[in-house]
C-alpha cells in the first residue's frame, strides 16, 4: 500500500529522527520517522500515527512535502514524505513488538554535517530532507522571488 516518512521539528527548531538496526544492510541508521500504510489508510494519518508511535510526539501541523518513488525500475512503491512541527509531546514512544528505536534530536546544522559527512545513507531521509530545503528555505541571494 505503500509508506510514509515524515521530518518532524521541535519547537526548539531541533529535528527528530530516529535510529534503529537494518537487517538488510546489518547495521544501524539513523533516519527519518517512516512506516507502512495500512491497507485503505490516508498517507496523513499514517504519517501521524508513525509519529505517535516512533518518537511520541503529536504534529501541530503536517505539511506534505511530495512523494518519492523508491526505485520505479524495480517495485512501484510510493514513499509519502511530511513535515511536522511538534510542540507537545503524546507520551512514551511505543514503536512495533519487532522495532528498537532510538530517538535522537539534533539541530538541522549538525543533520546537514551528518549528510556532508557521507554518515547518512538512507534514500527517503535524504530525499525528504532536500525537499524541506527547498520548501522552506530562503532563496539564494540574487535569485528570482
Amino acid at each position: 500500500p505503500g509508506a510514509v516518512g515524515v521530518v518532524p521539528r521541535r519547537p526548539d527548531g531541533s529535528l527528530v529522527l530516529v535510529r534503529q538496526f537494518r537487517k538488510a544492510r546489518e547495521c544501524e541508521c539513523l533516519e527519518i520517522v517512516a512506516g507502512l500504510l495500512d491497507p485503505g489508510e490516508a498517507p496523513a494519518a499514517a504519517a501521524a500515527r508513525e509519529l505517535r508511535e516512533e518518537t511520541g510526539l503529536e504534529a501541530d501541523t503536517l505539511e506534505p512535502l511530495g512523494e518519492i518513488w523508491a526505485s520505479p525500475g524495480y517495485t512501484d512503491e510510493c514513499i509519502h514524505l511530511f513535515f511536522a512541527d511538534c510542540s507537545a509531546p503524546a507520551g512514551a514512544h511505543a514503536p512495533d513488538e519487532d522495532e528498537r528505536i532510538e530517538v535522537v534530536g539534533l539541530a538541522p546544522a549538525a543533520f546537514e554535517a551528518l549528510i556532508a559527512s557521507g554518515q547518512i545513507h538512507d534514500a527517503k531521509t535524504l530525499a525528504a530532507w532536500t525537499l524541506c530545503r527547498a520548501r522552506f528555505s530562503p532563496p539564494p541571494p540574487g535569485a528570482a522571488s
